[in-house]
Formats: structure tokens, sequence, C-alpha cells
């Protein structure tokens, strides 16, 4: 086998391991789980634009935290160019977030 084969042996392990979990544990709760239904029960929730406002926006903004987690791994290697590049994604996502402040798409009732 090649190194570039090796390599790859963990990673393929860890998915199966993962998506055999996941299987599994939704397999496990629908045979174990309680099955009782009813007209209230069946209802779609809809819990209001204000907080589905809210959720959208956390999870935009929780994302950021995703791109920003490589680039402080590797600011060294990246360099002032990667400070600047840095910084325009920053500013970008701070003027979304103060138009969101203006629009109030987070004041709750």
């Amino acid at each position: 086998m090649k190194s570039t084969q090796l390599v790859l042996i963990p990673i393929l392990m860890q998915f199966f391991l993962a998506v055999g979990f996941v299987v599994s544990t939704i397999i496990v709760s629908n045979l174990l789980g309680p099955k009782r239904s009813s007209k209230s029960k069946d209802k779609n929730f809809e819990c209001g634009i204000e907080y589905f406002l809210v959720a959208i926006l956390f999870v935009l903004f929780d994302v950021e935290v995703i791109f920003m987690y490589p680039w402080a791994i590797n600011f060294r290697a990246l360099g002032i160019e990667g400070m600047i590049k840095m910084i325009i994604f920053m500013m970008i996502l701070l003027v979304g977030f103060f138009y969101i402040i203006k629009k109030k798409g987070l004041e709750w009732e």
C-alpha cells in the first residue's frame, strides 16, 4: 500500500463510525420510543417569525466562527495578507451585524 492510502484508513474508519452511530441511534430510538399519536400532537408547530429570524441569524453568525478557526490556527503562516483578508471578512460581518441591529432584528416583544 502507498503511504497516501494508509492516511485514508483512519479517516474512512471515523466516517463509517460516525454514520453507523447516527443510523443506529435513529433506528434504536424509533424502536424504543413511544408511538402514541393524536390530533393535537400531529399538528405543525409554528413558533413565529421573530424566533425564526433569531435562529437563522444565530446560525449565520455561528458559521463565521467556523471560518475563523482555521485562520487562527494558521495565523503566522498566512502573514500580513491573511490578516488583511480576515479584517475585510470581519468588516463585512460587522456591517451585516449593525444592519441587523438597525432593523431591530434581534429585539423580541
